[in-house]
């Protein structure tokens, strides 16, 4: 008998592991959603959550957007996810907990490998890397594939902007599209200094509001306070910082054609990307057009390949998406719902 056991984003998931070290005081969750392609592979986030349950349900939604995402990107992974808790908004992670968690991955004897992702960073996982070798996103030689992932995610999320744009608005270049980002830190950050230099009219936001700031100067962009970027009159909307945050009434309050950005998981339900197909808005899936980072740590976890091999493969998101998009058309069904059905075969559970 199947049960979600209380989550209803449980889906089937091999494994959920909870993880405490007394002496260190780690608290760690590992959800490992599939392996049927190969190791459970997804970045360890570091965040402070409102209580457990909800520390759960982020670790079980990413994992599965981590199975669709290697699948998506050809790559022989499966998805899995890390999640260390904050004992309190803008805590700090420590080496201990650090150390305590590599223990953790170990343990799983290379069903789950891990890389960086929120509040983690290169030095981070090195301590990490100190007590297993189900490790990625390690500081790599010139030309490797591999390090930070950060600004591989950008380039492919660029890639992927532009195909939007010139799927729902028709646009051979962004000169002149007017975008409104969310979230300015590694990958938004990159995103905006790529399209900026296309010309596009930007305006963005972030939780730091001096980071904006400092941004848009920069830039020539216009910056706006956080709780604002989601009702800007834009072209396109590109959400780059934490998910669900297109929700009925966000949905509701958009005024854009096109949705297309590297937060993982946007839609805060299923039902989300039925409301944004029926407002005739281009949508592109947050686990297509974000694959850039995996593709890099992927790559170097496996030993395949070098920069050039990452870049490549990356310069193929705008392919996908237009697969995706193609078999909306035909169906009728949105976007996110036809991705969710081509990586479900993928994974064999279409």
């Amino acid at each position: 008998m199947i049960t979600d056991w209380g989550f209803p984003d449980f889906d089937d998931h091999e494994g959920v592991h909870l993880f405490s070290d007394r002496e260190s005081g780690l608290s760690a969750i590992i959800a490992i959603h599939s392996s049927a392609l190969g190791p459970a592979a997804g970045g360890v986030r570091f965040w402070h959550y409102a209580d457990h349950r909800a520390a759960i349900t982020d670790a079980l939604r990413l994992s599965r957007g981590m199975s669709y995402k290697n699948a998506m990107a050809n790559l022989p992974l499966g998805g899995g996810k890390g999640v260390i808790l904050a004992s309190e908004p803008g805590a700090t992670v420590s080496n201990a907990q650090l150390e305590a968690f590599g223990r953790a991955v170990e343990s799983l004897v290379g069903k789950y490998v891990t890389a960086e992702d929120v509040g983690m960073s290169e030095e981070r996982m090195k301590r990490v890397a100190t007590q297993t070798r189900h490790v990625s996103g390690l500081p790599v030689a010139a030309g490797g594939a591999g390090g930070d992932p950060g600004p591989v995610t950008a380039r492919g999320v660029y890639l992927g902007v532009k195909a939007a744009a010139k799927r729902g608005l028709g646009a051979d270049s962004m000169a002149g599209v007017r975008v409104a980002l969310q979230g300015v830190g590694s990958v938004g950050g990159g995103v905006a200094r790529l399209l900026a230099k296309d010309g596009a009219r930007l305006v963005i936001a972030d939780v730091n509001a001096e980071r904006a700031k400092t941004l848009a100067a920069e830039l020539g962009a216009e910056a706006v306070a956080a709780d604002a970027i989601l009702t800007q009159e834009t072209d396109l909307f590109s959400p780059n910082a934490l998910g669900a945050i297109l929700t009925e009434a966000s949905i509701a309050a958009l005024k854009c054609k096109v949705v297309a950005g590297g937060a993982n998981n946007q839609l805060a339900t299923r039902a989300d990307g039925h409301r944004l197909h029926d407002r005739g808005i281009l949508y592109a899936p947050d686990y297509v057009i974000n694959a850039g980072g995996i593709i890099n740590v992927g790559l170097e976890y496996l030993g395949q390949g070098n920069m050039a091999e990452v870049q490549a493969r990356v310069d193929k998101i705008p392919e996908r998406l237009i697969e995706v998009w193609d078999e909306s058309d035909r169906t009728g069904d949105p976007e996110s719902e036809v991705a969710d059905r081509i990586a479900q075969r993928l994974i064999g559970r279409g």
